[in-house]
């Protein structure tokens, strides 16, 4: 699973072959084959990541919560998270698997958020903490990668709590 996800991270979908997996965990590619039964399965177990404890939490609570991520988000990800975000904007299964992710992350965010609009709310501020992950991860953007990650929570969290409806207006 780790060469798997390695090689997922490094290539992407497309790019990434059961035969080189199965190399780089020094196993024939049958075995990989019949343990998995698919590249799709195999990249499906790869990026398969563990949710985020649930629990009622306060709008101040829930912009902390994703605020805390930035360390994870802006230090060094998990080859599942890094494969995922290089494969979703090429590969439809791998999109698939990113949609299924994210919203359950937004299924949990909206939970804590007032109003018929919980959903979008939650959704955006989903894809707000995303934005900043592809770009300090993936492009690499220096105006991210130079700047502290209490400076980009600073920076973030007046727009987030507005998000949350705990904003003052």
């Amino acid at each position: 699973m780790d060469a798997a996800r390695a090689l997922f991270a490094e290539l992407g979908f497309e790019r990434a072959t059961i035969r080189a997996v199965a190399k780089a965990a020094e196993v024939d590619p049958a075995l990989v084959m019949q343990y998995f039964g698919s590249k799709q399965e195999l990249f499906q177990q790869a990026v398969r990541v563990t949710p985020i404890s649930d629990g009622e939490l306060t709008a101040e609570e829930l912009v902390e919560q994703l605020l805390g991520t930035l360390n994870v988000k802006m230090g060094e990800l998990p080859q599942s998270s890094l494969a995922m975000m290089r494969s979703m904007l090429t590969h439809p299964e791998a999109a698939v698997s990113a949609r299924e992710v994210l919203s359950r992350q937004i299924d949990r965010l909206a939970e804590a958020i007032p109003g018929e609009d919980a959903r979008v709310r939650a959704a955006l501020m989903t894809t707000i903490m995303l934005g900043v992950t592809v770009g300090h991860q993936l492009l690499e953007l220096e105006e991210l990668r130079g700047v502290p990650q209490e400076e980009i929570a600073r920076l973030l969290r007046p727009g987030l709590r507005a998000l949350t409806g705990d904003a003052e207006d």
